[in-house]
């Protein structure tokens, strides 16, 4: 996620988040310090002994979302749940489908998804957890994440076959998706995506803890109870569950 306070805000919240993005941006150089993993913009999978478990679920994973895209009209746009993400999310090209936010488990979500639900809750210090579907020919224009506390994983269930025309830039380098493969990058980098064939790409977007040195352990947890409890993690929860509410009743 980006954090962007957006001028419908009150002021004392946008006062707060940019006060916040002060705080993120020296923690990142103190948790580039304290990482026990490289602060590059692409991370090598084999840094998490979990990758191949969930490379061999993908096939059950990439089911539950087919079956979902049966009505896509019941899968919101991204800043229909996080308002700071209008910049980067318009209309309908950029859906998610939220499961675990920041550590809050969305079960209503999670019951219509059972096995991918079962795949992302054996992942180790896995703080967000969502589908992300990209629509024919949109642009997610470059931004940067609010923190390097976290590594974001990709892992690929629908790829276009124009592979090459798809892509996710990451700092200086391109990166592409393969269906049934994890990606690991540095969201705190500037990136943007592409998408310009004439299908849809998909997947399953994770945030996991960034391994750390104890102390850095330490300061990430206060970070992250900072985080959970500012505007920029309520307000999605909540328009999440009245999403839900509405969509139960119809």
């Amino acid at each position: 996620m980006s954090a962007d306070p957006r001028p419908g805000r009150p002021l004392y919240q946008r006062l707060l988040i940019k006060a916040g993005k002060h705080v993120l941006r020296w923690s990142g150089r103190f948790q580039s310090r304290h990482s026990l993993i490289p602060d590059t913009p692409q991370i090598d999978t084999r840094v998490f002994d979990w990758v191949p478990a969930l490379e061999a679920a993908w096939p059950a994973i990439r089911a539950e979302l087919e079956h979902l895209l049966e009505n896509p009209q019941q899968i919101p746009a991204f800043h229909q749940i996080s308002p700071d993400q209008q910049r980067i999310s318009k209309g309908d090209n950029w859906k998610t489908f939220g499961m675990v936010i920041y550590g809050k488990r969305i079960d209503d979500n999670c019951a219509l998804c059972p096995r991918t639900a079962a795949a992302i809750a054996a992942i180790p210090h896995m703080r967000t957890a969502m589908f992300s579907i990209l629509q024919p020919h949109y642009h997610i224009v470059p931004h940067k994440g609010p923190t390097r506390a976290v590594v974001r994983a990709h892992l690929g269930l629908i790829v276009p076959k124009q592979a090459d025309k798809v892509w996710l830039r990451v700092d200086d380098r391109i990166l592409h998706w393969q269906e049934g493969k994890v990606l690991l990058f540095d969201d705190s980098y500037e990136h943007e995506v592409r998408n310009d064939t004439d299908e849809l790409r998909a997947v399953l977007f994770l945030d996991i803890d960034r391994p750390m040195d104890r102390l850095g352990t330490l300061v990430n947890r206060l970070l992250f109870a900072l985080i959970n409890a500012s505007p920029y993690v309520k307000q999605p929860l909540k328009n999440l569950a009245k999403w839900n509410r509405e969509r139960n009743d119809g």
